[in-house]
């Protein structure tokens, strides 16, 4: 699996995102599969660059491993910041208007939506969440 440890900058968004791209095209995945896993990724980074060590700056860890028979892209982060579990709040109401609706959420639901699998645990002061899609 190959990993990468950076700034947990908005800025560094493109080379987070570039990492897992370059990962996925060596083991050959399909572009469909790789810009729902770049959707996720983007929001999750986003998420940690925003949240996890506001107002300081904290690095994150970011893995990635494609390939395997069934094929499948997993991504793994990592950061120290204040733990929190993104899976654990109640998915918005998408039924309801946008004026209605509660704010903020809508990330971490389409998330969920676009990934077969996602993990979260708080280990040894780590956030860390595991996302899988199968190709």
């Amino acid at each position: 699996m190959a990993e990468i440890t950076i700034a947990a900058t908005l800025e560094n968004l493109d080379t987070v995102l570039a990492f897992v791209d370059q990962q996925m095209e060596a083991a050959g995945c399909a572009m469909k599969l790789m810009a729902q896993v770049d959707m996720a990724v983007e929001e999750i980074f986003v998420n940690i660059a925003h949240y996890a060590y506001h107002p300081e700056v904290g690095e994150a860890i970011v893995r990635c491993e494609a390939g395997g028979d069934p094929f499948q892209v997993v991504v793994g982060f990592a950061d120290r910041g204040r733990p929190y579990n993104p899976l654990a709040r109640e998915d918005p109401d998408v039924t309801l208007d946008a004026e209605q609706r509660q704010i903020g959420g809508l990330g971490i639901f389409m998330t969920k939506k676009l990934m077969d699998d996602i993990q979260y645990e708080f280990q040894d002061g780590q956030n860390i969440l595991t996302l899988r899609k199968k190709g």
